[in-house]
């Protein structure tokens, strides 16, 4: 039987083999919800592709269709896609399995930060996903045909088509995570609103450069993904003005911690329960267990225990050695390194005296 990881109480530190554990039951809850949305969605993969592949087949030539190239094709990549779209859907539940797995370690101010950050970064990647479906794929799809030479059939294969269309649907959900990577740019300090916008210039020529970069090699693909990112960039720095007060608060609440523990002036609560229960165990003495209670604090993530300087019980005060103190220190030390010397002599050159 394996062990099963117990959720950790409050103030609780798992160890490493229970992290471990942890880490391996939520991975498992992960598969087992991406299978279950598979099992679901496998009758209907022939469906789904022909979803997917209406922007294109609408503005083939008049009885063009999709070819497929390789034997098993027509078998693997519409099970393929909805593999695909299981995790797509499943993407929810994968993220709160790994927000349960982070958040322990987070502190409080930190997790009112980082939730709603968490859950606007699924939307944008569905709305991203979206937004390339019903308005980048129809827009490039009518235009890309018609440069086919007069003697080419236009008859795209169906793997192919799923690549194309899988790298711009992940392009675009990325691209649309820009107000996300704003917010975190200016709660984590490393940039501010101010600086953000005065390097407005800068970011325009860098969402160009990754439109280029994430999308196929033609223009009108990268300007659709350059713009809008550009506009949510914008957005990000208005919707970073509604978490000025959580940033604020969560920044002087590190600062405070940071310097409180840094400087060892934190004082812990009275905690009469573990007082009483020292001092009828007979661990320390009254005086002891009031020493450990006021320098020693402990919360749900941290365990600090201040130390008391021990006085040195040597009476002289240290001074330094006169040159000719020196001199007799280092002749000492001569002497001592001959006298080892002759004795490794003495051995090698005595044989050991055999019975």
């Amino acid at each position: 039987m394996t062990q099963k990881a117990k959720p950790p109480t409050e103030g609780e530190e798992l160890g490493f083999l229970q992290h471990l554990i942890e880490l391996r039951d939520r991975l498992l809850r992960m598969v087992m919800a991406i299978g279950i949305v598979f099992l679901i969605l496998m009758p209907f993969a022939q469906d789904l592709y022909n979803l997917l592949s209406d922007p294109l087949v609408r503005h083939l030539p008049e009885g063009q269709k999709l070819i497929a190239v390789g034997v098993a094709s027509p078998f693997f990549i519409p099970y393929k896609l909805a593999l695909m779209v299981a995790f797509v859907l499943a993407l929810p539940y994968v993220l709160y399995q790994v927000w349960g797995f982070v958040a322990p370690g987070l502190y409080q101010h930190e997790k009112k930060i980082v939730t709603p950050l968490l859950l606007s970064s699924v939307i944008l990647f569905y709305l991203g996903m979206a937004f390339a479906y019903f308005f980048v794929l129809p827009m490039v799809f009518s235009i890309l045909p018609s440069f086919a030479p007069t003697n080419v059939n236009v008859s795209p294969d169906i793997a192919e088509y799923l690549d194309f269309v899988m790298m711009m649907f992940m392009a675009f959900g990325i691209g649309f995570e820009m107000p996300v990577a704003t917010i975190l740019l200016i709660s984590t300090g490393i940039a501010s609103r101010e600086t953000l916008e005065q390097s407005r210039p800068y970011v325009i020529v860098a969402a160009f450069t990754i439109g280029m970069l994430l999308t196929p090699p033609d223009v009108l693909s990268q300007v659709m993904l350059a713009v809008p990112m550009w506009l949510l960039f914008e957005v990000g720095l208005l919707a970073s003005r509604l978490f000025d007060k959580n940033v604020a608060q969560a920044s002087a609440e590190r600062e405070a911690r940071e310097k409180l523990e840094y400087q060892g002036e934190i004082n812990a609560p009275a905690n009469p329960t573990t007082s009483n229960t020292m001092a009828a165990a007979g661990v320390a003495t009254a005086t002891s267990v009031a020493t450990a209670t006021a320098t020693a604090w402990e919360d749900d993530t941290h365990i600090f225990e201040e130390t008391v300087a021990t006085q040195s019980t040597d009476d002289e005060e240290f001074r330094p050695l006169t040159d000719e103190e020196m001199e007799a220190e280092l002749a000492k030390l001569d002497e001592e390194f001959k006298r080892m010397e002759e004795g490794f002599r003495r051995e090698e050159n005595d044989p050991p005296k055999t019975e």
